[in-house]
């Protein structure tokens, strides 16, 4: 009896007392438990809710989980210390004082961990996503709470702060479909035979193995000073392959037109001599 008298009078000694804070062994102990407890329990919900999910949905729910554990952690350690004896009350004011000073200095992270959460629960981005951001095209390789990550078209990283895609206007390629129309401007001579160049342009873009071959479409855009414009519209898959399929189809035109016996259209000037 003697032995479980001294375990109940170590629990209850106190390991810090002040006015406002009697913090005891037994809390410590209680605090230590819940916090192992809390993340045996948080690591086996993740994994079993992880297995049940779609593959595509995973990377969003885990960034989601991340920032509610914080949140289960925090709600753990004020339950544990309040049934444990010890006043919260006052780790409360003190908290509510030094969240308000922290508001003021890390504004911008708060913005950020604000927008991580919203673009993982409306799913306005994902991974693998195609996307134009401060004007440069690049493919989403991992989304967290306080920013994104992005490889460029030139194999370049971009770590992007959450909150620029809830302030600045943000262009997704993919997420209405993988498809992605581009376009070739070519001008030829005065007098070429418009019909040929429509059919010669629809046939060239369909040469190439990395353009879709349906809904190619040529029109006539301009007659300009010096050439008859057209456009040569078409898509592709994937827009980092974009400038090399329009580079390659601008041999293949170049070619046919030749064979085809089409003039590319260049700037003329007529010049007449008045002699007096």
């Amino acid at each position: 009896m003697d032995f479980f008298e001294q375990i109940k009078d170590f629990l209850g000694s106190n390991m810090i007392r002040t006015k406002d804070i009697h913090f005891t062994f037994g809390a410590l102990i209680a605090l230590i438990a819940a916090f192992i407890g809390t993340t045996f329990f948080l690591r086996y919900l993740r994994k079993f809710i992880t297995k049940k999910i779609p593959q595509g949905s995973k990377s969003r729910f885990i960034s989601l989980f991340q920032f509610l554990q914080y949140l289960i952690y925090i709600l753990v350690i004020f339950f544990t210390l309040d049934i444990s004896g010890v006043n919260i009350g006052v780790f409360l004011t003190a908290s509510a004082a030094i969240f308000i000073g922290l508001g003021f200095a890390l504004q911008q992270l708060f913005q950020d961990l604000i927008a991580g959460v919203m673009i993982i629960i409306d799913q306005s981005l994902s991974v693998g996503d195609i996307i134009e951001q401060d004007g440069k095209i690049c493919r989403v390789e991992e989304i967290s709470l306080r920013s994104t990550k992005a490889i460029t078209k030139n194999d370049r990283v971009m770590i992007i702060p959450n909150h620029k895609f809830m302030n600045d206007i943000l262009f997704n390629w993919t997420q209405n479909g993988s498809l992605v129309r581009e376009n070739i401007d070519v001008g030829v001579a005065y007098g070429s035979d418009t019909a040929l160049v429509k059919k010669v342009l629809l046939e060239a873009v369909q040469t190439h193995p990395k353009v879709v071959k349906e809904n190619a479409s040529v029109s006539f855009t301009d007659f300009a000073e010096s050439t008859l414009r057209f456009s040569v519209f078409f898509f592709v898959t994937d827009v980092f392959e974009g400038q090399s399929i329009k580079s390659d189809l601008r041999f293949v035109i170049d070619d046919m037109f030749r064979k085809n016996n089409i003039s590319m259209a260049f700037p003329q000037r007529d010049i007449h001599i008045i002699q007096q």
